[in-house]
């Protein structure tokens, strides 16, 4: 469905996004996962031809988004982290002048805004004015917006960035949702939520891919952190002769807290965490020595996370930050917004020269 190959993006001496190779199939929902100044978006604008590229391909269904933009582009729905919308003007107002902006005419456009008004439930504010919507609503209309002209892909940037508990509740359901119909590619900071609702993970650090799994298997690049911590009141000698006696780990480590107390870590199948603990409890209390307390801990997607990224910032800079510092943003920024909406009375965004700071 989407396939990038050798992507590469410099901003002057900086690699936003160095040699990224993936593909992309259809009718699953992705989690692209990677810290600030990593090149999520900088990757995800390149996709959705918001901009160029220095180097590499991307394809979608077959069409270069270079080459043959217009057929690309109709394939795809693009959420940026801001979405595009005109404050002074409706969500119905909107969506016809987007619709209309993406090629659909008299009833087809009718019918489709109504469709994605109801698949959004934003019907209750449809003549209110964006800018009187509350955040929740506000990214309910930029996904909308997304859905018009019902494109194969739908890629959403950090959507729920800046809701409530239960505004992120209903996005997440309408993701689902989506992916029902959709090939979505979802990126986002919460890694709970990538991981309550994606099937595969992509994981970047540095504009590289470090992981590309399901969430299920990178988990298991973790399992040596798996196993039981506990407290207990003793002595090393003691502790190490009473694990000698039970054949429920692999290997354990040992440290004082304090005098007479330690944190004991060991290396077990948490998959049985429960017999586990029961052995251990009962071990310790037949030599009269106090657990005090007892985990069980199992690797997550966020211990992968921040074991393929760690120390993989880019000085404290994003790339976005990069070119506000250089100056260079503002015109790329309108691009990218008058880009989503390309027709073809509407210059290709991605024949556009580069902005100041890459010519820098």
């Amino acid at each position: 469905m989407i396939t990038v190959e050798h992507l590469t993006k410099c901003y002057g001496d900086f690699m936003a996004v160095s040699d990224l190779s993936f593909e992309i199939e259809e009718g699953h929902v992705y989690g692209f996962l990677g810290p600030n100044g990593a090149g999520k978006s900088t990757t995800m604008n390149i996709m959705t031809g918001c901009l160029s590229a220095t180097d590499g391909t991307v394809r979608i269904d077959g069409y270069d988004i270079f080459e043959e933009p217009q057929m690309a582009k109709k394939l795809m729905g693009y959420l940026p982290e801001q979405p595009p919308l005109y404050m002074n003007e409706t969500p119905v107002e909107y969506l016809k002048f987007v619709g209309a902006a993406k090629g659909l005419k008299g009833m087809e456009l009718a019918q489709q805004v109504e469709e994605v008004i109801d698949q959004t439930k934003i019907g209750s504010v449809r003549h209110k004015l964006i800018s009187a919507l509350s955040k929740g609503y506000k990214q309910r209309v930029g996904i909308a917006q997304a859905l018009l002209g019902n494109p194969k892909v739908i890629i959403l940037d950090e959507p729920t960035v800046g809701l409530d508990p239960i505004q992120i509740i209903e996005i997440r359901d309408l993701i689902r949702q989506l992916g029902e119909s959709h090939t979505v590619i979802l990126s986002s900071h919460i890694l709970s939520e990538v991981q309550a609702i994606c099937e595969k993970v992509l994981i970047i650090a540095r504009g590289r891919l470090v992981a590309f799994d399901t969430p299920e298997n990178l988990e298991k690049l973790r399992q040596s952190s798996n196993g039981i911590d506990f407290m207990v009141e003793a002595l090393p000698n003691e502790v190490e002769e009473i694990l000698e006696t039970l054949a429920v780990y692999e290997e354990y480590t040992l440290d004082e807290v304090e005098t007479g107390l330690l944190k004991v870590h060991i290396k077990a199948d948490t998959d049985d965490a429960r017999s586990v603990c029961r052995q251990l409890f009962f071990a310790f209390a037949e030599k009269q020595k106090a657990i005090v307390e007892m985990t069980s801990k199992k690797a997550n997607l966020e211990d992968v996370f921040i074991e393929l990224t760690e120390g993989e910032t880019t000085s404290g800079l994003s790339v976005i930050e990069k070119t506000d510092i250089a100056g260079g943003m503002d015109a790329a920024d309108e691009t990218a917004v008058h880009s989503l909406y390309e027709t073809e009375d509407i210059p290709d965004g991605s024949d556009l020269e580069e902005s100041e700071v890459e010519k820098e």
